[in-house]
């Protein structure tokens, strides 16, 4: 079932409206869909790149949008989120991550992984659906969303644009790896920086 999303998406970055399509699908990946946008944006940006900064703000605003919508579902329609991440194997770990979030505790952590699933493959449709599930704030969530997803799908079409095939076939390979490298490394980045900052206050 996958492959065949897979090719269709594929197929829908070749499609005269697949702006269109790009925005659907940056929309419903980020609450439901497996399918990431970067299998549209990489051949789009090849084929017209001249467009790829359009192309990545539209992959990040509604890829943001729809993680707004994750997040919903999880705020006003807990029993429904909490069947999904039971159905995963979640839900103890949710009610211990809640729990822990209105004691004060767990909110830079919670920061960190939310910041991570936007940026490497990890699913990022299950941690807007958490988000709204433990009441993180909305407001950090939503800038976490621009920041992450902006950051990744900016890399991806920047890259598409310089190096085209080239790196459409590094994806393919190397992808998930390098994604989750980077993103590991920004956030001990920022440890650093949020320790020394807080050594000096």
């Amino acid at each position: 079932m996958f492959k065949n999303l897979y090719k269709k998406c594929l197929s829908l970055a070749a499609h005269k409206s697949s702006k269109y399509y790009l925005a659907i699908i940056s929309f419903i990946e980020s609450s439901f869909f497996p399918i990431p946008p970067d299998v549209m944006i990489i051949p789009m940006v090849v084929a017209k790149k001249n467009d790829f900064f359009k192309i990545f703000l539209i992959a990040t605003v509604f890829s943001a949008l729809g993680g707004i919508f994750g997040y919903l579902i999880g705020a006003f329609f807990f029993d429904l989120g909490m069947q999904i991440m039971s159905f995963y194997g979640y839900e103890d770990k949710v009610n211990n991550l809640r729990n822990n979030l209105i004691k004060g505790n767990s909110f830079y952590a919670w920061l960190g992984i939310l910041f991570l699933a936007g940026f490497t493959p990890l699913p990022y449709k299950v941690f807007t659906i958490v988000s709204g599930l433990i009441s993180f704030n909305l407001l950090i969530f939503i800038l976490i969303s621009l920041i992450s997803r902006g950051l990744r799908f900016f890399i991806v079409s920047y890259l598409s644009y310089k190096f085209g095939d080239l790196f459409n076939r590094f994806m393919d390979q190397h992808g998930s790896k390098w994604f989750t490298a980077i993103g590991i490394l920004i956030i001990i980045l920022a440890l650093i920086i949020f320790i020394i900052f807080k050594s000096h206050v």
